[in-house]
C-alpha cells in the first residue's frame, strides 16, 4: 500500500514515533511532508515518551494523535498506555501503528524473535485493537478497519495497525546527512585499538556490526566484546553493572545518541556512582541511522554539559582523529569516568555485514573473558 493512502486513510494530523526500518515509507513521508514540525511531527526520544505527548496533544486539541515505533518499543509503552491513556483511568484515543519485527516466519536477527511472537499479544493484553496490514491487504480493507477504530477511539480506546516488511511504500526519495567527517566505523577502529584487551560493551544497531566485523579483519577474538543486539538505550546501564563488579577492568561503552536520548536517567545513575574504571564513548550523528537516518535530537543538545550535570568528572566532545586518539588516551590515564562525545557522519558500508555468532555465544565468551 502506497503510505500516502494509508495516512489519508487515518485522518490524523500530528503524528509522532520513535523511526523505524519497517515503517521507512512513513517516516520519510512525514519528514518529507512535515520534516520535525511541533504542530504535526515530533520524533520522540522513546516510545513511552511519544505516548505521553500524543496524550497531551489529545488534551489540548481533542483530537485523536498517531504514535509509531517498531515492536520492540511495546515494553516502553505499557506503563502509559495502562495507567494514563486505558479508559479504565482517562480514555484517551491513540492509533498506535508498529512495525512488527521478527514476525513468526519470517527471518529476523535474534534480538526481535520473541519480541515478534508477542507482538499482537502484548497489544491485545493492553487492550487494543490489532489490525495487521501486509503486502496483499487492500485499501478496502484498511479503509473498514479504520471506520471499525473508530467507533472504539469514540469511547476512548486505543487502536494498532501492525505494519508486516513491505507492506507500506512510499515513491519520494529522503536524504538523510549532517556536516560532519568522521565515519562510525572507523571511529570504532579507533576505539579498538585503545582498548586493548579491556571488555567493550556496545549498543545495538551498526555500532555492533561494526565491532564485530572490525575484530573479524583484525582476526581477534570477540570475547572482548559484548553486543547489546537489542534493548536500544540500555548498553551504557549494563556497562556500568560489569564496571561496578569488575573493578579491576577497564570497561568501554560504545553507545549511540538515539540510545543516550532513549534512557537519558542512565548518565545520572552512572554520574553518582561515578565508576572509575569505565569510559563512556557516544557516537553521535544526531540521526536514527540504523533504522534509517531519521533525526535524533542530539545535534541540538550539549551531551558534554549534560554529563558533567549528571556528574561525570570527565567528559569532552571531539570532532576529529586527532583530538579523538587523545581524548581516549586520557580517559585511559584519568582513571576516573570519562564521557567522550564523538561527531559523526551518517553513513555505513553496504555491505555491512551481522555477527555469525549467537547471541548466547557472545554472552558465554564475554562471561568468561570477564
Amino acid at each position: 500500500m502506497n503510505v500516502e493512502t494509508f495516512v489519508k486513510i487515518l485522518d490524523a494530523d500530528f503524528y509522532t514515533g520513535v523511526p523505524d526500518s519497517q515503517l521507512k515509507a512513513l517516516c520519510n513521508y512525514l519528514m518529507h511532508t512535515y520534516g520535525i514540525d511541533p504542530k504535526h511531527h515530533i520524533i520522540a526520544a522513546n516510545e513511552g515518551n511519544c505516548t505521553a505527548l500524543a496524550a497531551g496533544y489529545h488534551l489540548a486539541t481533542g483530537k485523536v494523535p498517531v504514535v509509531y515505533m517498531q515492536n520492540s518499543g511495546e515494553g516502553n509503552i505499557i506503563n502509559p498506555v495502562a495507567s494514563l491513556l486505558n479508559d479504565k483511568v482517562y480514555a484517551i484515543p491513540v492509533i498506535f501503528v508498529v512495525g512488527w519485527r521478527g514476525e513468526p516466519g519470517v527471518h529476523d536477527e535474534p534480538q526481535h524473535i520473541y519480541q515478534g511472537e508477542v507482538t499482537v499479544k502484548l497489544l491485545e493484553d493492553m487492550d487494543i485493537k490489532t489490525f495487521i496490514i501486509g503486502k496483499e491487504t487492500t485499501d478496502d480493507e484498511i479503509a473498514n478497519a479504520m471506520a471499525d477504530f473508530r467507533n472504539l477511539l469514540a469511547a476512548g480506546k486505543d487502536v494498532a495497525f501492525v505494519i508486516r516488511k513491505g507492506a507500506l511504500s512510499y515513491d519520494e526519495k529522503v536524504v538523510y546527512a549532517n556536516s560532519n567527517t568522521m565515519k562510525r566505523e572507523e571511529i570504532i577502529r579507533h576505539i579498538v585499538a585503545a582498548s586493548g584487551e579491556d571488555p567493550i560493551v556496545s549498543t545495538t544497531g551498526k555500532a555492533s556490526r561494526e565491532l564485530f566485523e572490525i575484530r573479524e579483519a583484525n582476526g581477534q577474538s570477540h570475547k572482548y566484546d559484548f553486543l547489546t543486539v537489542g534493548s536500544m538505550g540500555h548498553s551504557s546501564s549494563i556497562a556500568l553493572g560489569v564496571a561496578l563488579n569488575k573493578p579491576e577492568k577497564r570497561v568501554w561503552c560504545i553507545d549511540g545518541d538515539g540510545a543516550v536520548l532513549m534512557h537519558m536517567g542512565a548518565m545520572a545513575v552512572i554520574g553518582t556512582n561515578k565508576p572509575k574504571n569505565l569510559i563512556h564513548v557516544v557516537i553521535n550523528n544526531g540521526a536514527h541511522e540504523t533504522v534509517g537516518g531519521m533525526p535524533t535530537v542530539a545535534e541540538k543538545i550539549d551531551l558534554v554539559a549534560i554529563a558533567k550535570a549528571c556528574s561525570y568528572p570527565n567528559a569532552v566532545s571531539v570532532d576529529s582523529f586527532d583530538k579523538l586518539d587523545e581524548a581516549l588516551q586520557q580517559a585511559k590515564s584519568s582513571n576516573s569516568l570519562t564521557l567522550i562525545e564523538v561527531k559523526c557522519s551518517i553513513g555505513a558500508r553496504d555491505d555491512l555485514g551481522r555477527p555469525t555468532t549467537t547471541a548466547r555465544e557472545n554472552k558465554e565468551k564475554f562471561m568468561v573473558f570477564i
